[in-house]
């Protein structure tokens, strides 16, 4: 028998118990967690992969709304405190280990990609009162908009909003809001390179003016 039609016959039903197995083990982790958070509004729309090591902690009146074709590959954990809302658009992907927590709200846009080890987070330890105890001191909080198709590199922690558009460096912190269509980098992450619009066409872009916009932001 030919060896290639031998590897076909051999490996064509373990692909197919593999493709199905994982798309049954979604379901099932989907069925539990609509089961065990009837206290709180999760919505998960259209077709949203759940991958394994996916956790909810919700333990009031929070919001998840995931849309349509979202991938959760594996090691996602959302916590969301209070009346937080935390929405999710159309095909984003989080590659592993990633975490969101929010108190306020997180919007992220569609077609976003999020790669390993990300943090997603809207609020900031008070830490400058010598008196108390750093978690006596409670939190700042801010909400977070994330645009449209935003590519955040591993090991990244976004505690401000990132314009559409925009890539985020690996090992970078993003701890003031950034504007679209740029590469940032560094802690905290600063724009090096803008690629759409009039900034793009001019090589002789002034980056620490740019820098100083990025701050202004609101």
């Amino acid at each position: 028998m030919n060896q290639f039609l031998r590897r076909g016959i051999l490996k064509g039903p373990w692909l197919v118990r593999y493709r199905y197995g994982a798309q049954l083990a979604s379901d099932l982790r989907r069925i539990l967690i609509m089961v065990t958070h009837r206290h709180c509004r999760v919505e998960f729309t259209g077709a949203v992969r759940l991958g394994p090591g996916f956790s909810l902690h919700i333990p009031e009146r929070g919001t998840l709304v995931v849309g349509n074709g979202v991938d959760f590959r594996r090691g996602f954990y959302c916590e969301i405190s209070g009346e937080g809302r935390v929405t999710i658009g159309d095909g984003c992907s989080f590659t592993s280990n990633a975490m969101i927590q929010c108190s306020t709200s997180i919007d992220i846009g569609s077609r976003c990609a999020f790669a390993q080890s990300v943090h997603i987070v809207d609020g900031s330890h008070r830490f400058r009162d010598p008196s108390r105890p750093v978690m006596d001191q409670g939190y700042d909080f801010r909400p977070i908009s994330i645009g449209d198709n935003v590519w955040v590199a591993s090991k990244c922690t976004i505690a401000a909003s990132v314009g559409e558009g925009t890539v985020v460096g690996a090992h970078s912190l993003v701890s003031r809001p950034l504007p679209s269509y740029c590469l940032a980098v560094g802690t905290p992450a600063t724009p090096v390179e803008f690629f759409d619009g009039p900034a793009s066409s001019d090589e002789t872009c002034d980056f620490s003016a740019a820098r100083e916009t990025a701050w202004s932001i609101s």
